[in-house]
């Protein structure tokens, strides 16, 4: 199985990521808490656990906000920008749009 290691962030650049792939579970969601945090009708996400993922920009882990019993939705402090979710499972899931490589 192949290793890549994924490189993304927020617009300003302030949060970034480095995720050890192969990413899981790829998906998109249209439900209202998606469609709400991203404002879009649909988040196209992807999955890692939470050890490999490293935030690696001058601002560190993203901030977050509680939007359910499980799970906190990250985003950047400084631009907005929507990063992904930090589930109360070992998971991180980025949404595909912060990603560097297209």
């Amino acid at each position: 199985m192949q290793h890549t290691t994924y490189h993304g962030g927020c617009l300003c650049g302030w949060i970034r990521f480095a995720a050890l792939g192969p990413a899981d579970n790829p998906h998109t969601c249209e439900c209202r808490f998606c469609q709400q945090h991203t404002g879009a009708l649909s988040a196209p996400w992807v999955e890692f656990p939470r050890e490999r993922v490293t935030w690696t920009g001058e601002g560190g882990m993203p901030a977050t906000f509680r939007s359910s019993d499980y799970s906190s939705r990250a985003f950047c402090p400084r631009c907005g920008s929507s990063i992904g979710a930090i589930d109360d499972a070992p998971t991180v899931a980025l949404l595909l749009g912060g990603f560097d490589q297209r």
